[in-house]
């Protein structure tokens, strides 16, 4: 991702053959985060075998299903206006079947169901193999819901339709759920306690994506660093039979699939990235340099209260960790202002630890309270809208600075990119991503669509690098 401020996105999904003659059209549309169009390629496997065939063109569609996100309230927003649009084409056609799928899920069941009628079955994270049982009691006429958690469901088992559109990078689900009970955020409570998948699983799927000609994966968690298969929350192993498998011996299996296989991983939580982690990252050169690692705030006071886990200054250790063994390691961060009780001088810290660490770029919001949280609970949202505002204004510009800063130092050297598609801006360029996920974009020349190339960065912009080909 290159832009400075994370906003919703749509998929398109591309048109997927199967072996078998489908009868049905379903269009699926995602917002959100990664995890959600990874869901969204295990739905449509699903669906697959009984009939759908996914289409980008929702107006031919017998079914179009919403993979929702419930991060922030713009989100849920976006989403409902999705809906009543999608109803309008309903009423020209009463059997087209809309369903909402994700985390909105549980929460919005009643309102979008029964209140505003805006969908006709409601399907939670865990429960995306039911859908084809609800999908026929919505043809017999009923309305449907499944919204129950699990705390085995991983979806190991299904390989997943790839509905991206360059068939160069693909996402690997390695677990589900979370355990860390941060008080801003709803994820626990949308897609339940954490579990992992088996990593002989998440190597074939690595094998099959590299078969299949794509050239980078990235491995998926809430919190990718907690990953842990045959342990129990006290490192000991569960079944003596079988061997124990951390994120550091998981992420070394994937890189050895391929050598021109390229691994990213999303995302890290501080309190748990270890020193093995990042010498795992430094040993394979087709381990991506660039690290996801949400702070929030660089204050101790409001990340106790966010329930983070760490302080402010475990936080700069880990970062001073990377640098030491991965000096040219990118580092991209999440950060909120205005939570509860965030006062100046808090976000004077936010600042200072920005200053400290320069990240190359960043996915910045203002507080945006979210029902069923701890701080929703516990806490008053006391910070006004307008403050907030402000204070995010200053961290946006702030990191304007820094990513100006990283992209600048990358002009005049030579990157390996890979090339993932065509520059929106022109047909006469490429785009790609570079190891530590600067975007590129240079001259096509005789390149094509999923190869290595060593591009001179001539110029850049707070988020582009700018090159050719030599």
């Amino acid at each position: 991702m290159d832009k400075i401020i994370v906003e919703e996105r749509q998929g398109n999904p591309t048109i997927k053959k199967s072996k078998k003659r489908n009868l049905k059209k379903l269009y699926l549309e995602s917002y959100g985060c990664q995890m959600n169009f990874s869901d969204s390629e295990i739905v449509a496997s699903i669906l697959d075998k009984h009939g759908y065939q996914t289409t980008r063109n929702f107006l031919e569609s017998d079914l179009i299903l919403l993979n929702t996100c419930s991060i922030r309230e713009k989100a849920e927003t976006t989403v409902r206006t999705r809906l009543k649009s999608f109803n309008k084409i309903k009423k020209n056609n009463p059997k087209l079947i809309v369903g909402m799928l994700g985390c909105m899920a549980e929460r919005m069941k009643e309102s979008l169901l029964e209140q505003e009628k805006l969908v006709d079955l409601v399907v939670g994270p865990d429960a995306y193999r039911d859908l084809p049982n609800l999908i026929q009691e919505v043809e017999g006429g009923q309305k449907s819901v499944n919204v129950l958690l699990s705390r085995e469901e991983t979806y190991a088992d299904i390989s997943p339709v790839r509905l991206d559109n360059n068939g160069v990078s693909g996402f690997i689900s390695i677990m589900r759920g979370c355990d860390n009970m941060c008080s801003f955020c709803v994820v626990p409570f949308t897609r339940g306690r954490e579990r992992s998948r088996s990593p002989l699983t998440i190597v074939a799927e690595a094998k099959q994506l590299y078969d299949q000609g794509y050239k980078e994966v990235t491995l998926l968690g809430q919190n990718v660093d907690s990953y842990r298969w045959n342990i129990n929350k006290k490192g000991e192993k569960i079944e003596e039979s079988n061997p124990t498998t951390n994120f550091s011996e998981l992420l070394e299996m994937v890189a050895l699939v391929a050598s021109d296989l390229r691994i990213r991983f999303s995302t890290s939580h501080p309190k748990d990235m270890t020193d093995d982690v990042i010498h795992t990252m430094n040993k394979h050169k087709n381990i991506c340099n660039y690290i996801h690692l949400p702070v929030q705030s660089g204050s101790s006071k409001i990340l106790k209260k966010m329930n983070r886990g760490y302080t402010r200054e475990w936080y700069l250790d880990r970062i001073q960790s990377i640098r030491k063994i991965i000096p040219d390691c990118a580092i991209s961060t999440d950060i909120i202002t205005g939570f509860c009780d965030e006062s100046q001088e808090d976000f004077k810290d936010t600042l200072s630890l920005m200053k400290k660490v320069k990240f190359d770029f960043s996915y910045m919001f203002f507080y945006s309270e979210r029902p069923k949280t701890l701080a929703e609970r516990k806490y008053e949202d006391n910070v006004p809208e307008k403050i907030k505002r402000t204070r995010l204004q200053r961290v946006i510009d702030l990191q304007r600075e820094h990513s100006i800063l990283s992209n600048n130092s990358c002009v005049g050297k030579v990157m390996e990119v890979l090339i993932d598609g065509v520059s929106k801006k022109s047909d006469l360029d490429f785009r790609g991503r570079n190891s530590e996920n600067h975007k590129v974009v240079f001259p096509r020349e005789n390149a094509t669509i999923g190869t290595y190339v060593n591009v001179l960065i001539e110029k850049c912009t707070s988020a582009t690098l700018i090159g050719k080909i030599v």
